[in-house]
């Protein structure tokens, strides 16, 4: 199923990029485009982690004690991740004004720095769950550089006839970076409900009692 979404959504997404350069970049298609392009690339990562050796060997079980569960707050980390990039493809292709985009970046700082620290105090002892915790809270600091300096580059170019190296070259991997913060984001809801029981289903129940 996963493999059919994925070739689905390849296939969906060609005919947006043809319509985005048939329609000259209007009507939100740019953004659509950009917007879908990560959930592909979701798509994607989940049938790598779902066929890799890591989620078909057998692993202890982690119980989670804590309100919210960690489920609930590694999927919210994930949607507020997403929507920031919402914001940002709508401002970079003049859909909407800036300060979304920024107040966004500070959202999503908050809720990066709350789920590292849940991460931390409820699994600090478990290796797969420290790893992707210490990743989220490096990309995302280098992404929020890498945003700052985007928008400098775009004030020190404001009067140049054509969008000039610096401010390419900065909102280009401003852009790429923001996408590994989307996979990282993905990649710890995946890590979550493969070794942390679901509370309250009985196969999570079955489980524990196993462990």
């Amino acid at each position: 199923m996963v493999r059919v979404i994925a070739v689905a959504g390849i296939a969906v997404q060609a005919v947006l990029g043809g319509e985005v350069v048939r329609q000259l970049l209007h009507y939100w298609l740019p953004v659509i485009h950009a917007c879908f392009a990560q959930i592909v690339f979701g798509a994607l990562l989940g049938m790598a982690v779902f066929t890799s050796r890591w989620w078909v060997t057998e692993r202890p079980q982690l119980a989670d004690s804590g309100s919210p569960s960690i489920h609930a707050v590694v999927i919210s980390n994930a949607e507020i991740i997403f929507f920031q990039v919402v914001l940002g493809a709508g401002f970079r292709h003049q859909e909407i004004p800036l300060w979304p985009h920024i107040a966004g970046a500070f959202i999503v700082m908050g809720m990066v720095i709350w789920t590292a620290v849940v991460l931390r105090k409820r699994f600090g002892a478990s290796p797969e769950l420290s790893r992707a915790r210490i990743l989220l809270h490096a990309i995302f600091g280098i992404q929020f550089l890498l945003g700052l300096g985007a928008y400098w580059s775009r004030i020190a170019t404001v009067g140049a006839a054509q969008p000039m190296p610096v401010m390419v070259w900065l909102t280009v991997i401003h852009t790429v970076v923001r996408c590994a913060a989307v996979r990282i984001s993905v990649l710890i809801v995946l890590i979550c409900y493969r070794i942390v029981l679901v509370a309250g289903s009985a196969a999570g129940a079955r489980r524990q009692v196993a462990v």
